[in-house]
């Protein structure tokens, strides 16, 4: 059954990856535009009213550092003060600053634990400054966690699901300063492609110069596109990039294995092929079982008693593949077709699929995960 499965869904890939390959694409989901990008914001604050699933204080010193300072800031005097609540946890807050985020905009917020504290299910984040890597406070977060997991215990055992120590915040920060980038004064663009390939940044180019009738683009390398803003003879930089990210085009991409050893994966690129191989599988499976008896002696008598090892030992020879031929392949299907004629399982066509690489008869970039 593993087997026909396997069949089924490798042959639905092949199926699935002849079309593809003649589709276009939109340039907005090939490229990333020279300044259009988000920020990374981080900081520190409190998670309040955890039902007893807070830091421990003992353990989590900074947390009663940060508690109390919070606490002086509202006008409660806590020096000298034994506070030892558990309902507090310390807490990382990180989130995004989106491009052209402007002030009063919201963004989602993540909260993770940093101390001790077993779940953050039902608390609050206070106010908490985030701030970019240049120091500067560009956002504000607070509000409900939603955490992303489940826990209970009792006194003898316990029982986790998820991460309880980590949630989030649905549009918990607030924007309270703006990016200086003046994005409307640029002169000329970078198009960024996020899978360098020369053939790709060539057809980006002659799109866009067919779009605007002219020369306005031009190649740097396998991985960027210049567009020259003041050739295009438009008002502003957003709208040419509101023009040319709608342009479609026709990208390339390197023949490409990927196989995922724990899920038993297989992906595979339309354009991988293998020369002509012959390939053979089969393996041995060993098996040892310890089963010890316990010898006692009788009652009142001076026998000792005695552990009898038992041990059973077999080796199993598995049903293998004998010696098939795999005839050189021109497509995707042929590659399929050859694989599911073996009828190996999933790992088994990992094997294969690795010794043939190893021959130097797959033709495709070869990843194991």
């Amino acid at each position: 059954m593993i087997r026909a499965a396997a069949a089924l869904v490798v042959l639905a890939l092949a199926a699935f990856a002849a079309g593809p390959a003649d589709a276009t694409v939109r340039i907005k989901d090939l490229v990333e535009f020279d300044g259009v990008r988000g920020n990374d914001l981080l900081g520190y604050g409190l998670v309040i009213g955890l039902n007893g699933t807070g830091d421990g204080m003992r353990n989590a010193p900074f947390t009663e550092e940060i508690l109390a300072n919070t606490l002086e800031r509202l006008g409660v005097n806590v020096s000298g003060e034994d506070m030892r609540p558990d309902n507090v946890a310390a807490v990382m807050v990180t989130a995004t600053l989106p491009p052209f985020a402007r002030v009063g905009r919201r963004v989602d917020a993540a909260v993770s634990a940093i101390g001790d504290a077993t779940s953050l299910l039902g608390g609050t984040l206070v106010m908490t400054p985030l701030n970019g890597a240049d120091g500067e406070i560009y956002a504000v977060a607070q509000g409900a966690v939603l955490a992303g997991g489940a826990s209970a215990e009792g006194e003898a055992a316990s029982v986790v699901q998820g991460v309880p120590t980590a949630g989030t915040i649905p549009e918990g920060a607030r924007v309270e300063r703006e990016v200086d980038f003046e994005f409307g004064g640029l002169e000329r663009l970078r198009l960024a492609l996020r899978t360098p390939d020369f053939t790709t940044a060539g057809r980006i180019e002659q799109a866009i110069n067919a779009e605007f009738g002219r020369p306005v683009a031009a190649m740097l390398d396998a991985g960027t596109v210049v567009l020259d803003i003041g050739a295009t003879r438009m008002t502003s930089p957003a709208h040419v990039l509101g023009r040319v990210e709608n342009i479609t085009v026709r990208p390339e991409s390197r023949a490409r294995v990927v196989v995922d050893q724990r899920s038993g994966t297989i992906v595979m690129g339309a354009d991988v092929r293998i020369s002509r191989v012959a390939v053979a599988q089969g393996g041995l499976t060993l098996r040892i079982q310890e089963t010890p008896q316990v010898s006692q002696p009788n009652p009142f008598s001076d026998g000792e008693t005695v552990t009898i090892p038992r041990t059973r030992a077999e080796i199993e020879e598995e049903e293998g593949v004998g010696l098939a031929e795999l005839p050189a392949s021109t497509s995707l299907s042929d590659v399929v077709a050859g694989l599911n004629a073996l009828g190996v399982d999933p790992q088994g066509m990992i094997d294969i699929l690795s010794s043939i690489n190893a021959a130097g008869a797959l033709h495709a970039e070869f990843l194991v995960r």
